[in-house]
């Protein structure tokens, strides 16, 4: 599992951050496929949106946790409007590359914002 971890985490530092689509095509499964309601199908149609996204976009992992096949990332994207997104990524893998993904995505609430007066992100997960 943890293998399959370093995969995901790599292959989302390869294309949200370093922009480099060559390499990412091979963590990215050519039969990929894309349940994301903000994205296109596909390998394609995720790379497509990452090309036309603001150069400042950048993906922080928060916490990453592993089940079989199954990876499930949490972390703010930045750079993308005036609000970061706080996106739990659920990706599932098969021979080594990313097979399928969903995600849910929320616009950060700041520290004075939040009812509970705690941040979104930053602060340690329990545990």
């Amino acid at each position: 599992m943890a293998d399959n971890m370093q995969i995901v985490l790599n292959a989302f530092e390869t294309l949200f951050n370093k922009r480099d689509y060559a390499a990412a095509e091979r963590f990215w499964s050519p039969n990929y496929i894309q349940h994301s309601a903000h994205i296109a199908p596909g390998r394609e149609g995720l790379f497509a949106l990452i090309k036309g996204a603001p150069e400042a976009l950048h993906y922080e992992n928060g916490l990453t946790v592993a089940n079989g096949d199954y990876v499930l990332l949490h972390g703010p994207f930045s750079g993308l409007g005036p609000a970061n997104w706080i996106v739990v990524d659920i990706v599932r893998l098969e021979n080594g590359q990313l097979a399928e993904h969903w995600d849910v995505i929320q616009d950060e609430a700041t520290r004075e914002q939040s009812r509970s007066g705690l941040p979104m992100f930053g602060d340690k997960f329990p545990g």
